[in-house]
């Protein structure tokens, strides 16, 4: 068939992928459960930092999948094995450091660029580190593309761009959630027993991430 030359992915495929990743990311996982832990703990402008640093993530891992990088976890097994583990390691790490205290929400003023610039590098990197955003895409987007519309590519950039568009704004929303609850938490809650809280939860989330991306 010729490609359509005015869509290029097919029309009647948007609403049906939008509908399907809107379930997906409403779905509790570990992002949801650590944008939750970081707006909750620190408020909003770090959990919009976080939300920031998870869409650049996944956007890596779009690409990646678009250009068929990712099929290199399809073909060893122990490639996305080692990824996996790396990403449990580093929410735990975040585990230690959260009760250790650092980046304490009462820190001073001074320390807020800097805060906000390493939740966006957190963000990004659990995310780099969480092999089953690329199984995501090499699963789910082939699914909804059509020969007789653009490229593979074109559709593969097109789609991906949608689901980030998707997990942003629910990301954002989690974010809101959490920061407003955040509020009622630090007034009833601070020193130790907010750091035991926040890395407790964070232990969860690593936890969560090894069960989810078992295979």
């Amino acid at each position: 068939m010729i490609p359509h030359p005015a869509w290029p992915v097919d029309p009647g495929v948007i609403i049906p992928f939008l509908v399907a990743v809107a379930l997906i990311e409403l779905t509790p996982g570990p992002n949801m459960g650590w944008l939750a832990l970081v707006s909750l703990s620190r408020g909003r402008p770090a959990g919009f930092a976080a939300v920031a640093g998870v869409t650049v993530g996944l956007a890596a891992w779009m690409l990646a999948a678009a250009f068929g990088l990712t099929q290199a976890l399809l073909i060893w097994p122990w490639l996305y094995q080692l990824i996996r583990w790396a990403g449990v390691v580093f929410l735990l790490w975040l585990a230690w450091e959260a009760w250790r205290g650092d980046g304490d929400p009462a820190a001073g003023d001074g320390e807020e660029h800097r805060t906000l610039r390493d939740l966006f590098l957190r963000g990004m990197t659990g995310n780099l580190l969480n092999p089953k955003a690329a199984v995501f895409y090499v699963a789910l987007l082939p699914t909804f593309m059509r020969p007789d519309h653009g490229s593979p590519l074109t559709q593969a950039l097109t789609l991906g761009g949608l689901h980030l568009v998707v997990a942003a704004a629910i990301h954002s929303l989690i974010v809101l959630g959490g920061a407003g609850a955040g509020g009622l938490v630090l007034t009833r809650m601070q020193g130790p027993a907010l750091r035991a809280v926040t890395a407790g939860g964070i232990a969860v989330v690593a936890l969560w991430m090894a069960w989810e991306t078992r295979g």
